[in-house]
């Protein structure tokens, strides 16, 4: 739960200080409906999808299993996009509001007061030094800096309402003004569901819940399909984080909006991003505020370096599925130079300023709910659970509003994780193109015919004849061909059928069909592609019998560009040098590569 909490409790930091920047002396009422769409909304999906992904791979690895094809994986790579700008923003809003509790300490030189991009800047570059590799290293740690600021937290907000309990005034007042201003209770609640959207910073923290799923333990009898124990204990981990952090954001709203002056919430005011941190100066002395602005640093610096870590994680976990990702982002250190002058560059175009950032956090904080949303209520209607697909649906139209309402009212969001869909898509695209001469097998298995056929094959060369696959009456004709281009008639060659399955797809575990049609032996395979899949097959031949395999080609009819273009989306096109060339990359002894050929 602090595993998570790192990113999901550190909110505290900043949170009620944008709440009541943002709705005013509505805040607590604003907050009342946040907490009830977590409760109610977010919670019941993330629950969902901790039973349905148990293995951290959270929210999008179910919408890549439900979204096939090249429109799933555009879904996906447009996805990445809005969690790389939930991370980055996570990372920079973090430094910002750390930059913020350091500079408004009272015992830090007034020099550095107005430094605050800069400061934000050798934050960001520190960070990139010392990310954290994984969470179960991080366990530890994160488990001191929650506690310690949970509890500061907990101190600042009892000290705050026996503060109101001893000083009612300040309550009547807040209450004598916001009837003021806001007559009717209707009008209220309308107000408040329309500033919602700025407050959905309190929502973060779901999807790292259901990340660090593969640190529970589970029970003894969990089975890697079914592990019951880990789901129980995800779920209470998301069901405590919740809980925990309703009740402080309902008690931060109320003492924060009824204790502080509405002018120190400005920008520029001391109670700016940092409304509990004010109080803590203010009621516990500089020394307990000094203390909570260090552990506030420490647990929003840690904020960060999970950011990080989620990044060099969630990265190469989709991406080389694909085959789009860059050769060099299999390195770390590239991947960090990259992500740290990413959030450099992000901190000196938002002036390292907490609110101004706020709306980018919340676009990605949002997108990704929403699709975790709509994946689980896809699920629950492909599971035909009618009820739960209904239920579900009216929850994502929640969050849908709740999306575009954030990104017509602060677009700065959707256009960072323009931005970054941008910069998916085309190194994407342009690592599959560079890639697509790869052996993308991950593994080659033979069905009990097809290794019988091998066996009577051993050290013996082995004859292939490319088929298309269709009606098996055109066998016969096939063979006449081939041993007429080819000159095979004193051979027994088999036939060799790819079927193409999901072309989108690139990594993949191939199993091969042996079969006897109208009297001749085929090997058949579904994959997503068909050059880089016979090449594969082929060398697998040439290790497991010693012999050499010759495939015999016929041109393919056609330009030879629209023939490229349909090898790289829908994985056919020029098949015969295509495969030659896949062998030649894959085997560069040009002696132990099996044979190609072509009339």
């Amino acid at each position: 739960m602090c595993l998570s909490g790192v990113d999901y409790f550190s909110t505290l930091g900043y949170q009620p200080a944008i709440a009541a920047l943002a709705a005013g002396l509505l805040a607590p009422l604003a907050t009342i409906i946040l907490v009830v769409i977590t409760l109610a909304g977010a919670l019941p999906i993330y629950r969902r999808v901790a039973r349905e992904s148990p293995h951290g791979a959270g929210s999008i690895a179910m919408l890549a299993k439900l979204l096939p094809r090249w429109g799933g994986k555009l879904a996906i790579l447009a996805l990445l996009g809005f969690a790389a700008t939930d991370f980055m923003i996570t990372m920079t809003l973090s430094a910002a509001d750390a930059t913020a509790h350091f500079v408004e300490n009272p015992f830090v030189p007034k020099a550095l007061h107005g430094q605050e991009v800069v400061i934000t800047l050798v934050l960001l570059a520190a960070l990139g030094t010392v990310f954290l590799r994984g969470f179960a290293e991080a366990i530890r740690i994160a488990t001191y800096l929650v506690g310690a600021f949970l509890l500061l937290n907990v101190t600042v907000l009892v000290v705050s309402f026996v503060q109101l309990a001893a000083h009612p005034t300040a309550v009547n007042d807040w209450w004598g003004a916001l009837t003021t201003q806001h007559g009717s209770p209707l009008v209220m609640v309308g107000i408040a569901l329309l500033v919602f959207p700025k407050l959905a910073l309190g929502l973060s923290g779901f999807e790292t819940g259901v990340a660090v799923m593969p640190q529970i333990k589970g029970d003894a009898d969990d089975t890697e399909k079914q592990p019951q124990g880990r789901i129980r204990g995800a779920h209470r981990l998301l069901t405590s984080s919740a809980l925990i952090m309703s009740v402080l954001l309902i008690a931060s709203s109320i003492v924060t909006v009824m204790l502080i002056p509405a002018a120190e919430f400005q920008p520029g005011g001391a109670a700016n991003g940092r409304a509990i941190a004010y109080l803590g100066y203010e009621y516990l002395g500089d020394g307990f505020g000094t203390a909570y602005d260090l552990v506030t640093i420490a647990i929003l610096w840690f904020a960060g370096a999970s950011a990080m870590a989620g990044l060099l994680n969630l990265v190469p976990r989709y991406l080389p599925r694909l085959g789009m990702v860059p050769r060099w982002a299999r390195a770390i250190r590239p991947l960090v130079l990259v992500f740290t002058g990413i959030g450099m560059l992000i901190t000196i175009l938002f002036q390292a300023d907490v609110n101004a950032q706020g709306g980018a956090y919340a676009t990605g904080v949002l997108v990704l709910i929403t699709s975790a949303a709509v994946a689980v209520t896809l699920s629950a209607k492909r599971q035909r659970q009618r009820k739960s697909a209904i239920a579900f649906a009216i929850i994502t139209l929640v969050f849908l509003y709740t999306t575009v309402t954030n990104i017509v009212e602060r677009p700065e969001g959707i256009k960072i994780a323009g931005c970054f869909i941008l910069g998916i898509l085309v190194t994407s695209f342009v690592s599959r193109v560079a890639r697509s001469t790869e052996l993308r097998a991950l593994t080659i298995a033979f069905d009990s015919q097809a290794e019988r056929w091998i066996t009577e094959r051993t050290a013996e060369r082995i004859d292939l004849i490319a088929r298309e696959p269709g009606p098996t009456s055109r066998y016969p004709l096939k063979l006449v061909h081939a041993q007429h281009a080819h000159r095979l008639s004193d051979l027994e060659p088999w036939f060799i059928e790819v079927t193409i399955g999901d072309s989108s797809d690139f990594e993949e575990e191939l199993v091969v069909h042996g079969e006897v049609r109208d009297g001749y032996r085929v090997l058949s395979i579904t994959s997503s592609n068909v050059p880089n899949t016979l090449a594969a097959v082929l060398i697998e031949l040439r290790d497991r019998t010693g012999g050499m395999p010759h495939i015999y080609f016929r041109w393919t009819e056609g330009n030879p560009v629209a023939n490229l273009i349909r090898f790289l989306l829908f994985g056919e096109g020029e098949i015969a040098a295509v495969t030659r060339e896949v062998l030649r990359e894959a085997e560069p002894r040009h002696t132990c590569r099996p044979w190609v050929h072509v009339a």
